[in-house]
């Protein structure tokens, strides 16, 4: 006879152990980056850990893992001008990466779950930069715009070789569980 309450345990240590791994490694990417931009942004492998983490364990394991990401991103050095700033472009942004598990482990769901989580990080940036950095906006131009293209100049690289990444790692260890 098996005891669940064990089997229970035991699962949930190994996902706050995996998903501390992702989150250390997460934090320890976004150290390394191909490009960054002035105003802040970068191109990096950062999403790929968190991505792999809730496609494994799903969205509600991942939000919170994403969002610890971010936070640990701020502590160590992220740039803040605004505490509603700082929540918009590192806890909820990152959180984001979490919902990529929402679509489950299939190749389908890994695929539409990267793009909805692409979607939601970008959408908090922009949001982030037209309440916050509307100043660095060229004269007359409109900030929802500028926040765009600016932010889609290190986030459309980044979605991209993240995808590659996960879609490697999902294939390696999750495609046969």
């Amino acid at each position: 006879m098996e005891n669940t309450a064990i089997g229970e345990s035991f699962n949930r240590t190994r996902a706050l152990v995996e998903g501390a791994l992702c989150v250390a490694l997460s934090v320890v990417f976004s150290n390394f980056k191909l490009f960054s931009l002035p105003q802040g942004g970068s191109v990096t492998l950062e999403m790929a850990p968190l991505l792999y983490f809730s496609y494994k364990y799903g969205y509600k394991w991942g939000v919170p893992a994403g969002a610890m990401s971010g936070l640990l991103q701020m502590l160590m050095g992220g740039y803040v001008a605004h505490p509603a700033q700082a929540v918009l472009d590192y806890p909820a942004a990152f959180a984001c990466m979490g919902i990529g598990g929402v679509f489950g482990q299939s190749g389908k769901g890994a695929a539409a779950g990267t793009a909805l989580a692409a979607i939601a990080r970008m959408a908090c940036h922009v949001l982030s930069g037209v309440i916050f950095f509307a100043s660095y906006a060229p004269e007359g131009q409109n900030v929802w715009i500028y926040s765009l293209v600016y932010n889609a100049s290190f986030m459309t690289p980044s979605i991209i070789i993240t995808a590659v990444v996960a879609w490697v790692l999902w294939k390696k260890f999750l495609k046969n569980v």
